[in-house]
């Protein structure tokens, strides 16, 4: 009984002596420099939120428009977002350049309004897109008003494993072109795009693939073998080429529709808006102030108001 009792007692220590050396093992600390990996109940840390400073914003203009047009951007939503916006022109200018600094382009395209000159700039865009490193890459004309937080959160709103080609159609169906094939054939093909005088944006993800046919000179030469212009052939790489598709979205805006439809409650939503004289007419945004037409035809000081009432040039509402 002894024998059994001295027997018992040697087991008990011996699996003490395994518990307090397994227990010791398991809770020894990481060495220096390496993390353990996450456990079931330490779920790995969720993607860093998108913030307007990962957004490229390019604005494609000419010589002609430098002042009658970009004063007044500038004076208006590109500076509230200077660092994240580029000016992509034709010719150089002493006075903008002064006041943008590395943020004017000058691209040495052509000063004519053609498909080469237009597709010569949407590759410089294109290209220093690429070369910036940031997430989105968003393309404007000089006659866009855009309003950053708006762009924002339509942006965040695409779930980031997804490739994003967005903005508005011009048209209520799909173009089609004729894409040459070898020997001596042609082939037709309709795709959807976005148009650039309403605006668009595309995610560096689906960019990157965009490149073998988008890059440096390969955007000309993919405009010129389609005989289309710049934000057609942006809609004729996503879709024919890679198989993708524009995510059409109501909140960009040009001329070539009737702005006044859109009411006032309904601005500070939108993403772009414009501009212009559409069918002989004037077509602008509907606006009672604060300043009158003739002070502000494009109705664009307004707009900076309604959405920056701090903005120092903005008439005060005075309390009395």
């Amino acid at each position: 009984q002894c024998r059994l009792l001295r027997g018992l007692a040697g087991a008990l220590l011996t699996l003490l002596c395994m518990g307090l050396l397994s227990l010791r093992y398991q809770s020894r600390p990481s060495p220096q420099g390496v993390q353990e990996p996450p456990g079931p109940s330490q779920p790995s840390p969720a993607p860093r939120e998108l913030r307007l400073h990962d957004v490229f914003i390019a604005v494609k203009t000419t010589r002609a428009f430098h002042h009658s047009r970009l004063d007044l951007l500038l004076d208006t939503w590109v500076s509230r977002i200077r660092q994240q916006t580029y000016i992509f022109t034709d010719s150089p200018d002493e006075g903008l350049q002064e006041r943008l600094g590395p943020h004017l382009v000058v691209t040495n395209c052509s000063t004519e309004h053609s498909h080469p000159a237009l597709s010569c700039k949407m590759a410089a865009e294109f290209d220093a897109f690429l070369a910036s490193g940031l997430s989105w890459f968003c393309h404007v004309d000089d006659d866009n008003y855009v309003n950053p937080w708006a762009l924002l959160r339509l942006l965040r709103a695409f779930p980031a494993t997804l490739d994003v080609y967005v903005g508005r159609p011009s048209l209520n169906r799909p173009i089609r072109a004729s894409e040459p094939q070898a020997p001596n054939r042609t082939r037709l093909v309709q795709f959807w795009f976005a148009t650039g005088g309403a605006g668009f944006c595309i995610n560096r993800k689906l960019a990157l693939k965009m490149a073998p046919w988008a890059s440096g000179s390969r955007f000309r030469d993919t405009s010129a073998l389609i005989r289309l212009p710049d934000d057609c052939t942006v809609g004729y790489i996503v879709e024919c080429k890679l198989g993708g598709r524009l995510h059409p979205s109501p909140l960009f805006h040009s001329h070539l529709e009737t702005l006044q439809l859109l009411r006032a409650a309904q601005l500070p939503e939108q993403v772009t808006l414009s501009y212009g004289v559409f069918e002989g007419k004037l077509n602008v945004i509907k606006l009672p102030g604060p300043f009158s037409p003739e002070e502000d035809p494009s109705r664009f000081r307004s707009l900076h108001c309604l959405l920056y009432p701090d903005t120092p040039w903005c008439p005060q509402l005075v309390v009395q």
